[in-house]
């Protein structure tokens, strides 16, 4: 798809009704350092219009991009960040929740998880949610130029087994820096929209 024109449509916060789109949602989840905001600056070929930040935690809102007026990319609160109280942790949780239950328009849930570790009880949790709420998530394994690429295979076996994946669960490493797997979840975005 050539972005011909990004606009931060909407953002949800905790007490916000979700907005009811008429176009396709893709959402992507991950804990709050995993590199969304750089996944969706980069298939926006934007700079810096989901906001990066040192602090991880900073989007705590649903913010929903619409992309050229024909799909929404939409962006969930971080997880895991730990200077939160649990009560808000809580609230973003069913804030989630209720999106993934309430939209009509949602196609694709992408998981962002760390390449490098194992996944987290959270981002297990994360992902068991999902499959819940009805959706297959992909995973998309970021932070890829941190390891060696012959330890690819090694770490995608890994974020597998780690999070129970079937054997028709995709996984699509990608590098924020080298842009790396950005045609790939491209092309699944393409095929959710279509």
């Amino acid at each position: 798809m050539v972005i011909k024109s990004v606009n931060l449509e909407t953002v949800c916060g905790i007490t916000s009704t979700l907005p009811q789109n008429d176009k396709p949602e893709v959402a992507f989840a991950g804990k709050s350092n995993v590199g969304k905001s750089s996944l969706i600056n980069a298939l926006m070929n934007r700079k810096s219009y989901a906001r990066t930040s040192a602090q991880p935690g900073k989007t705590q809102t649903i913010n929903f991009y619409n992309i050229n007026d024909v799909m929404y990319m939409v962006d969930l609160p971080g997880y895991g960040y730990a200077k939160v109280s649990q009560e808000t942790k809580e609230k973003w949780g069913k804030m989630i929740e209720r999106y993934l239950r309430k939209s009509s328009q949602l196609k694709q849930v992408f998981l962002l998880i760390d390449i490098r570790h194992e996944p987290s009880a959270n981002d297990k949790n994360m992902y068991d949610w999902i499959v819940y709420n009805g959706y297959e998530p992909i995973i998309i394994a970021t932070k890829l130029d941190k390891i060696n690429r012959s330890q690819l295979q090694k770490h995608i076996k890994m974020l597998r087994e780690g999070l129970g994946l079937s054997k028709s669960g995709m996984i699509i490493p990608f590098s924020a820096e080298t842009k790396q797997g950005l045609e790939q979840v491209w092309e699944v975005i393409d095929n959710c929209i279509e």
